[in-house]
């Protein structure tokens, strides 16, 4: 059993790791987004700033910390200041629920790979995430901007309304699951059928839950196809136009922060989570489930990114229209077949 200062500890090494690889992650996934768009679209994309352009995010934090920051004078300060932090504080702690491997033992101490392991870790995920929208929608109403304004109602509408299809997509995981804890649904998904396919819920009848999820995914982050709230040639940048320097870079952050949080989801709820062929010495297969789990998020991440440089956007009404009349009733059929299936087996 651990004393309260050997769990604190742990607890506190757990939070600047995760953060770390977090931040990380979000500055390399804006050079990777860069790089794949641009030879999609026969560039180069960054190149000067080190090897391959490697340390342009650290070039990029750089001017962003030095970067005037402008304020006009009509905005409502108190909200217009804390808009950001709410998107980004809200974007960062999700992490704190989602697991990333097993339970390791390291010096005598066995800890499970997560900061913390919570029994309603799915449930928190996606509490924590929807409180983002309460950022995105203060910034378009504290700028006194109309053109931040319509964004800022246009994006509320839009992640309002898909998380509907989203958390409906989830549901028959939950059911063949029987468990809220992250963990627990990844657990449920080891093994292999014949020893050759995966026991992934992808291939459990959850093939067009997954899609869903991803599709909803997109709305949610406000990528493109779905990126209306800050479609730049319709409403200048959307709820944001009023911001510069480190408050529109909070805003980055948390979009992609949220990119990430959604594409751990995925692997842990549709792919398997960490599972997958073990070989080699004690260690190596220590390390292989990260680098799996790894995997499958560079992998959704990938995908997010293609679709960027490979579709247009949907007119706003066509995204809506999209989210409630087809999206949403897809889901509610997944669901209802699921819940016939799990009970005829039972």
């Amino acid at each position: 059993m651990l004393s309260v200062g050997t769990f604190v500890l742990i607890s506190i090494i757990k939070i600047v790791i995760a953060l770390i690889v977090l931040l990380t992650a979000v500055a390399y996934t804006v050079w990777l987004e860069r790089k794949v768009v641009g030879h999609i679209q026969n560039r180069w994309g960054p190149t000067r700033v080190g090897p391959f352009g490697l340390l342009q995010p650290l070039a990029d934090g750089v001017k962003f910390i030095f970067k005037e920051d402008l304020t006009s004078p009509h905005v409502y300060r108190p909200l217009y200041i804390a808009a950001p932090m709410i998107s980004l504080i809200f974007a960062l702690t999700s992490i704190a629920v989602i697991p990333v491997g097993n339970w390791v033992t390291v010096g005598g101490i066995h800890t499970p790979l997560q900061i913390t392991d919570v029994n309603m870790g799915l449930l928190i995920v996606l509490g924590i995430t929807s409180m983002g929208v309460y950022g995105v929608a203060l910034a378009g109403w504290s700028s006194n901007s109309k053109y931040s304004l319509l964004g800022g109602l246009r994006a509320s509408a839009q992640m309002v309304s898909y998380e509907v299809s989203l958390g409906l997509s989830l549901i028959g995981v939950l059911i063949m699951a029987g468990s809220f804890s992250l963990r627990d649904i990844v657990d449920a998904q080891g093994g292999a059928y014949w020893h050759v396919i995966p026991r992934w819920n992808i291939f459990q009848g959850q093939i067009f839950a997954f899609f869903i999820y991803l599709t909803a995914a997109f709305a949610e982050t406000n990528r493109i196809p779905f990126d209306l709230p800050e479609a730049e040639t319709e409403l200048v940048a959307g709820y944001h136009t009023e911001y510069s320097a480190m408050k529109f870079a909070m805003f980055f952050m948390a979009e992609y922060a949220n990119m990430i949080t959604v594409a751990c989801l995925a692997s842990l709820l549709f792919l398997g989570g960490w599972h997958g062929p073990l070989f080699g010495p004690a260690w190596l297969q220590a390390i292989l489930p990260l680098f799996w789990f790894a995997l499958r998020i560079f992998g959704f991440l990938f995908v997010y990114i293609w679709v960027r440089g490979t579709l247009p956007r949907f007119r706003y009404d066509q995204l809506m229209a999209f989210g409630w009349k087809v999206l949403l009733p897809l889901a509610i059929a997944n669901l209802m077949i699921t819940g016939l299936i799990v009970a005829l087996k039972s």
